[in-house]
């Protein structure tokens, strides 16, 4: 059956389906031989030799979804120019590409999700899921009423405002505290670039819940399979979305000291 190449791409774990549309149109992708950049072109995997960079592309029927801990120092793209660690380099022994679900960028620690099904992963990135995201950030010295309510009330950033965040302040020292943001949406650098907007000096920034699925005891730069009821309840949008099932809460204490 035909389908779009950026969907074959997507579904073989090569990128995202917006990665795999540039690789397209960057004349990258060539289907027996021949190189495409239109995007509506179609393919039908079983039949045609798709490759990319002169690669062979197999659409791997096996579909993976994985939980890892991810540790600072570490990339959530599948290539980096300047040569530093990719988090799919933690996934030893897996023996199937993936590609990260969203991004965590180099400072940010914490839990990322990534699989081989290009349009799970979609799915979860439609905004009509709305799906809670809740990091544990350490700040410099005290926060201020003022500054939780305006991140509250969605903080107008360079890319437009944001949504309203739910902030609660978990410990608070003369020299740190560590506070609790929960957002639905997905931005670049986004907790970190409301807290400057709020002149709140991030130390240490962490993810700790996706919808309702936290790390539990899940080590730092480990990794584990997602349940079929996880991957299920994700993809139908009733773990952790807005309006959807009952969530739970994921750890409210701070990590662990450094």
């Amino acid at each position: 059956m035909e389908e779009r190449l950026q969907k074959i791409l997507s579904q073989a774990g090569i990128a995202s389906r917006r990665e795999a549309e540039r690789m397209i149109t960057d004349g990258r992708v060539a289907v027996n031989g021949k190189p495409v950049i239109e995007l509506g072109a179609k393919a039908d995997s079983s039949r045609d030799a798709i490759t990319v960079d002169g690669k062979p592309v197999t659409v791997d029927e096996k579909r993976v979804y994985i939980l890892l801990n991810k540790p600072v120092g570490y990339v959530t793209t599948l290539k980096d120019p300047e040569g530093r660690p990719i988090v799919t380099e933690l996934l030893k022994g897996l023996g199937v590409r993936v590609f990260p679900v969203g991004r965590l960028d180099y400072n940010t620690e914490g839990l990322l999700l990534l699989t081989n099904d290009g349009e799970w992963a979609n799915r979860l990135a439609h905004p009509r899921h709305e799906v809670d995201k809740e990091y544990l950030v350490r700040v410099r010295g005290t926060v201020a009423r003022e500054q939780i309510t305006r991140l509250e009330q969605g903080i107008e950033l360079e890319d437009g405002k944001a949504a309203p965040a739910r902030v609660s302040v978990t410990k608070q020292s003369d020299n740190n505290t560590w506070v609790s943001i929960t957002i639905h949406e997905g931005r670049y650098r986004q907790v970190r670039r409301m807290c400057e907007a709020v002149s709140l000096s991030v130390v240490r920034l962490r993810r700790v819940r996706y919808g309702a699925l936290s790390m539990g005891d899940l080590k730092i730069g480990a990794y584990r399979h997602l349940t079929s009821g996880e991957v299920a309840a994700l993809s139908d949008g009733k773990i952790g979305a807005r309006g959807g099932a009952p969530r739970r809460r994921g750890p409210s204490a701070p990590p662990r000291k450094g």
